[in-house]
C-alpha cells in the first residue's frame, strides 16, 4: 500500500471540544529535506491581540498517536492566567503537530512501515517515508527558528519544553542540544533509554511484531483506539472522537486521502522505536539520553509529572529519568496512567512550578523552606537518634522487650548497640550507601528496631509502609518510593518477589541457598551480625538536614503518601515526647503504635512491643498489655483508640497480678483518632493510676495538640456549644492557625492565629519543628501543603477542618474534602455528626453533601445500633420518627434528607475515619431514584 503525501490543514474546531480556533495556525518551515508545513497551536496571537507580552513560551510536543489537541488544557490555562490583572507570569503555548501526525503535512510513504536499519541512522526520513527521531528533533528546531523563539530566548524570553510519550524524547532531545536557549524542561510519561536486559513493554512488543505493525497502526485504527482507551477515567466519546479526527478519511476537506493514508505516521512512529543497537534510531536515542544527563549536571530546572498506571512507560523509565535529572521535581498521580493530561489537571502543577522554578524579575520568590534550614551539625540541644546507643553501650539494662511474633525476646542496651553497629557494617559491606532508600518489610519488634537504627546510623533512608495497606497498597507505595534495597522477613520478601518490587533483597534471617535464590536474596541481617560481631561502625554521621525516613500514610483518605522526615525533625519529635510527656531516659514505654516503639531508643526509653497483630490494632488485648508491661516494667502505654477499645473489652479476664501490673502504669497516650469520653472513662478503670491523654496528630506531624480526660469531660458537657471533637491545646513549640473556609468549601489564603481565629471555621494549618520535611515524589501535594510557608517558618495545611474555642483549644470537625457547600454556607460534618451520634439507637452517623457545589443539600446517613433479635432496617430513606429526631439533633444545620444503612463504611485500620465520599455517591443515587443497594 502506497501512502501519498497530503497537505497540512486547519481542523474543524466545531468537533474539537475545548480547542479555541484562534490558536490554530499553519507554519511552513525549512527542514533538512525541504519546506514542510506544520499545524501549530499557538496562543501568541491571542495574547498579542489582547496587548499582552508573554514572558516565556511553553514548547509542547505530543506523542503517538495523539496530536496537539493533547495540550488544549495547558493552552487555555495559560491564556486565562495571562489575562488576569497583575499577572506575574504570562506563558505563550506553542504546540506543534509533528510531521505526518495530527493536522500537519503528510509525507509520501512508498510502502507500509517497517523498522529502520542502522545504515539509515541520522536521516530525517528514510526510503520508507516516515520521520526518524533525528528528523523529528530537526523539525522541532525548524519550527522554533521559523517562529523566532531562538532569537527571543537570547533576549531574555524563556523557553520551557513540555513533552509526552515519544514527544517527550523529541522535546528533551531538542532541549539537550539547545541548552543555551532552554530555561527549564518538563515531561510527562516518556523514556529516553532502553536497557538491553529489559524487555520492551508488552503493548510495544505486540505492535512491533512482524505484520502486526502495519496491520494494527495503519491498515486499521487498532493502535489509535487502544491508546485512546487508556484513560483513567475513560475519555468521553466527544474527546475520543477529537483525538481520532485527524486520522479519519474526511479529516482534510478537499483531499482524497483515505483513513489508512492518514495513519501512515502512526505506523512510522511505532516502527521508529529503537528496540536495540541494530535499529536506525538507537544511536540518536543514546545521544538524547547523554544530552539529558548534561541538563542534570547543569541543574537545569526540571519537572516530571507521571501516571503510574501506564502500561508502556513503566516505573523503570521514570527511575532512569531521575538518574539523569537528579534535580527534577516529581509528582506521581497515583490514579493516572498513559493519557495523563486527560486523567488529571496538569495545568495547576505546571503553572505553579513555573512560578517557583522559573521566576521572572516580577516573580522572585524565596525557595520553599525545608530541611535545608536545619543546623548542619548536631548540638547539645539536638541529639542524634542513636545517641543513647553510643552512651549506654556498656549497660546491661533492657532496651527492647519484644513479645510480638514467633521470635519474642529481650535486648539490653549493650546488645542493641552492638547489633546496630554490626548490621551497619554489614549493610555498608553489601553496598548500601548514605542516601540509599531501604524498604523495611519487617514487623515491629527487636529486629526492626536494630535494622532501622543501623540504617539511620549509616545514613540510609528507611522506607516504612504499613502492612495494613494490603498487598496492592504496599506495592503502590514501594513503587512510588522506588527503594534501592528491600530488607524483609520471608512473607515480605515473597510478596516483593511476586509483585516485582524494585530493589535488591536482603533477608532478616539466613535461608537456604535454594530459598535465597528463589527470593533473589543477596545477604541476611543475621549473617551480617555474625560476620561483624565485634566491629564498631565508624562511618560519618548524617547531618540533621539529611533525609532519615519515608513514612507512608494510612491510605484511608486516598492513595497512601510518602512523608519525608529528616534526622533533625525526628530528633525534635523525640525531644517533644521527652519534654511534654515526660518520657525520660530510663523510663519504659509500651507501644501498641509502631512509630513510638521505634522512637524508644532515641529517647533512652525501654520499648516494649506487646503480642498483637501489626495490621490489626484491635487485636491488642488487656492480657497482652499486662504481659508486656510486666516484662518491661512499663509505666507508659501508647495505643490507638481501636486497640484501647479491645483492651477494655478483654479486661474482665485479667487476674489480680495482671491488674496490679496495669495499676503501675501512670500515663496512657492514645493517638490515631480522637478518643470518645466514654472510652476514656473505661480506659481509666483498666489503668486506675494513669493520666489519660489523647494527642492529635497525623503521619505528617505525629504530635500537635493534647487533651486529657478531665478536660474532655469538661468541654463535652451537656451545655457545650462547640461543634466537633476537642483535641486540646498545642503542645510545646507547635503553632496552630485557621484558614477560613470560602463559600465553595475551599480554604482561603489568609491565616488567622490567636483571638482573631477563635470561633472561625476553617482548615487547620500547623507549624512545628518536628513536622515533615515534605511529601516524597509528590511535588504538587507538597507545594499545596506548604503554600503558607516563609523563609522563617514552615506551615502545613492538614486538610482537617475545625476551629479554635475562646481558650485556644482546637476542635476537629472533619476533612476539607468532605465539607458540604450548602446555600447557607459551608457545613463541616463533624458537629452535626456528633450530635446525631448522641441519639439513643444510633451507632454511627455521617453527614454528606448532595448536589452542585454551593447549593448542596445536607444529607444524614445513620447506622442504627444493633438490637439482638431485630433485623437491621433496609438501606434507604429513614422512617418519619428517626428523620424528626435526626433533624432536631443536627440543628441549626438544616438536614434535607435522612437515610439509613446497616453499615456506615469506615477505614479498616482505625475503624474511625468515615468514607464520606463513598456515602455521598450512594446518597445521591438513592435520592435521584437510582438503585438503593449498600454504600
Amino acid at each position: 500500500m502506497r501512502l501519498p503525501a497530503a497537505p497540512a490543514f486547519i481542523p474543524d474546531h466545531s468537533a474539537l471540544p475545548g480547542l479555541d480556533p484562534a490558536w490554530s495556525r499553519l507554519v511552513t518551515a525549512q527542514t533538512v529535506d525541504g519546506e514542510r508545513t506544520f499545524h501549530v497551536l499557538d496562543t501568541g496571537p491571542v495574547l498579542e491581540a489582547a496587548g499582552i507580552s508573554p514572558t516565556g513560551t511553553i514548547l509542547a510536543v505530543h506523542g503517538n498517536p495523539t496530536w496537539s489537541y493533547l495540550w488544549r488544557s495547558v493552552a487555555a490555562a495559560t491564556v486565562r492566567a495571562g489575562q488576569r490583572p497583575g499577572a506575574r507570569q504570562v506563558w505563550r503555548v506553542v504546540a506543534l503537530d509533528q510531521l505526518d501526525m495530527g493536522c500537519s503535512e503528510r509525507l509520501a510513504h512508498p510502502g507500509l512501515p517497517v523498522p529502520a536499519t542502522a545504515e539509515e541512522s541520522g536521516q530525517p526520513s528514510t526510503a520508507l517515508g516516515y520521520r526518524t527521531l533525528t528528523g523529528r528533533i530537526a523539525d522541532l528546531d525548524a519550527v522554533v527558528r521559523k517562529l523566532g523563539l531562538d532569537v527571543q530566548a537570547r533576549q531574555g524570553h524563556r523557553i520551557v519544553t513540555l513533552g509526552h510519550d515519544w514527544g517527550g524524547v523529541v522535546s528533551l532531545g531538542w532541549a539537550g542540544r539547545n541548552r543555551d536557549l532552554v530555561s527549564a524542561v518538563m515531561t510527562l510519561n516518556t523514556a529516553v533509554h532502553q536497557r538491553s536486559e529489559d524487555p520492551l513493554p508488552a503493548p510495544l512488543r505486540a505492535a512491533l511484531a512482524g505484520p502486526l505493525l502495519p496491520g494494527s497502526t495503519v491498515v486499521t485504527d487498532a493502535f489509535l483506539r487502544t491508546t485512546t482507551a487508556l484513560g483513567h477515567p475513560s475519555l468521553t466519546p466527544e474527546v475520543k472522537t477529537a483525538f481520532h479526527a485527524p486520522y479519519t478519511a474526511d479529516a482534510a476537506p478537499g483531499t482524497a486521502a483515505g483513513a489508512a493514508e492518514r495513519r501512515g505516521g502512526i505506523g512510522g512512529f511505532v516502527a521508529d522505536i529503537p528496540v536495540g543497537p541494530e535499529h536506525g534510531s538507537h544511536a540518536e536515542l543514546q545521544r538524547v539520553s547523554s544530552d539529558l544527563a548534561l541538563l542534570g549536571r547543569e541543574s537545569t530546572p526540571a519537572l516530571i509529572l507521571w501516571g503510574p498506571k501506564d502500561p508502556v512507560f513503566l516505573d523503570r523509565y521514570l527511575a532512569d529519568l531521575l538518574e539523569r535529572l537528579p534535580q527534577a521535581d516529581l509528582h506521581r498521580f497515583e490514579t493516572a496512567g498513559h493519557l495523563l493530561p486527560e486523567d488529571v489537571d496538569i495545568t495547576e502543577p505546571i503553572l505553579l512550578w513555573l512560578e517557583r522554578a522559573v521566576p521572572t524579575e516580577m516573580d522572585r520568590v524565596q525557595p520553599s523552606p525545608a530541611a535545608d534550614r536545619a543546623p548542619s551539625s548536631w548540638s547539645d540541644d539536638q541529639r542524634p537518634l542513636w545517641s543513647f546507643l553510643d552512651e549506654w553501650r556498656d549497660q546491661d539494662t533492657l532496651a527492647v522487650v519484644d513479645l510480638a511474633g514467633t521470635h519474642p525476646g529481650e535486648v539490653t542496651w549493650e546488645r542493641l548497640a552492638s547489633v546496630v553497629d554490626s548490621v551497619a557494617c554489614g549493610l555498608q559491606e553489601t553496598g548500601v550507601r548514605p542516601g540509599d532508600r531501604v524498604s523495611l518489610m519487617v514487623p515491629p519488634g527487636r529486629d526492626l528496631t536494630a535494622i532501622l537504627y543501623a540504617c539511620l546510623r549509616l545514613g540510609a533512608i528507611g522506607v516504612v509502609a504499613d502492612a495494613g495497606l494490603g498487598v496492592a497498597g504496599m506495592t503502590r507505595a514501594v513503587r512510588a518510593a522506588r527503594p534501592q534495597w528491600i530488607i524483609g522477613e520471608l512473607p515480605g520478601l515473597s510478596v516483593a518477589r511476586v509483585q516485582s518490587w524494585p530493589g535488591r533483597r536482603i533477608s532478616v534471617r539466613t535461608h537456604s541457598a535454594v530459598v535465597a535464590s528463589g527470593l533473589r536474596v543477596e545477604d541476611s541481617i543475621y549473617s551480617m551480625m555474625d560476620r561483624h560481631a565485634a566491629e564498631r561502625f565508624t562511618g560519618p554521621a548524617p547531618a540533621p538536614s539529611d533525609p532519615a525516613a519515608i513514612l507512608f500514610t494510612s491510605g484511608s483518605t486516598g492513595p497512601a503518601k510518602g512523608v519525608m522526615y529528616t534526622h533533625g525533625r525526628l530528633a525534635a519529635l523525640a525531644a517533644l515526647l521527652r519534654d511534654v510527656f515526660d518520657v525520660r531516659p530510663g523510663s519504659s514505654l509500651l507501644a501498641g503504635f509502631a512509630p513510638f516503639a521505634l522512637l524508644g531508643p532515641a529517647i533512652g526509653a525501654t520499648s516494649a512491643t506487646p503480642d498483637m497483630s501489626v495490621t490489626e490494632p484491635a487485636s491488642l488485648t488487656a492480657q497482652a498489655v499486662a504481659a508486656a508491661a510486666d516484662a518491661a516494667g512499663a509505666t507508659i502505654v501508647f495505643a490507638s483508640p481501636a486497640a484501647l477499645r479491645n483492651v477494655v473489652a478483654t479486661a474482665e479476664s485479667l487476674d489480680d497480678a495482671q491488674r496490679s501490673t496495669l495499676a503501675r502504669v501512670d500515663l496512657v497516650l492514645s493517638a490515631g483518632a480522637p478518643v470518645h469520653p466514654v472510652l476514656m472513662a473505661q480506659v481509666a478503670q483498666v489503668f486506675p493510676s494513669a493520666q489519660i491523654h489523647s494527642p492529635y496528630g497525623m503521619t505528617e506531624s505525629l504530635l500537635l495538640t493534647d487533651i486529657d480526660r478531665d478536660t474532655i469531660e469538661q468541654v463535652t458537657s451537656a451545655d457545650s456549644d462547640q461543634d466537633g471533637v476537642c483535641v486540646g491545646l498545642p503542645v510545646g513549640p507547635v503553632r496552630v492557625a485557621i484558614a477560613p473556609l470560602r463559600a465553595d468549601g475551599t480554604s482561603s489564603d489568609t491565616l488567622l492565629e490567636g483571638p482573631e481565629a477563635f470561633g472561625v471555621l476553617g482548615e487547620v494549618v500547623v507549624s512545628a519543628p518536628h513536622m515533615k520535611a515534605g511529601y516524597d515524589r509528590l511535588w504538587l501535594t507538597d507545594a499545596r501543603s506548604k503554600r503558607d510557608s516563609t523563609p522563617e517558618r514552615d506551615w502545613h495545611r492538614t486538610q482537617d477542618v475545625g476551629h479554635l474555642d475562646d481558650d485556644g483549644r482546637l476542635w476537629i470537625e472533619g476533612r476539607l474534602q468532605h465539607v458540604v457547600t450548602s446555600p447557607d454556607g459551608p457545613v463541616a460534618p463533624g458537629g452535626p455528626e456528633a450530635r446525631i451520634d448522641a441519639l439513643a439507637g444510633v451507632h454511627r452517623a455521617a453527614v454528606v453533601g448532595v448536589g452542585p457545589v454551593g447549593t448542596q443539600a445536607v444529607v444524614a446517613v445513620v447506622e442504627p445500633s444493633p438490637v439482638p433479635g431485630v433485623r437491621s432496617p433496609r438501606p434507604g430513606l429513614a422512617d418519619a420518627e428517626l428523620t424528626r429526631q435526626v433533624r432536631s439533633a443536627a440543628a441549626p444545620v438544616p438536614v434535607s434528607a435522612v437515610l439509613v444503612t446497616d453499615t456506615v463504611p469506615v477505614d479498616i485500620r482505625h475503624q474511625s475515619k468515615i468514607d464520606r465520599t463513598r456515602l455521598a455517591g450512594w446518597a445521591e443515587r438513592i435520592l435521584s431514584g437510582g438503585k438503593v443497594g449498600r454504600p
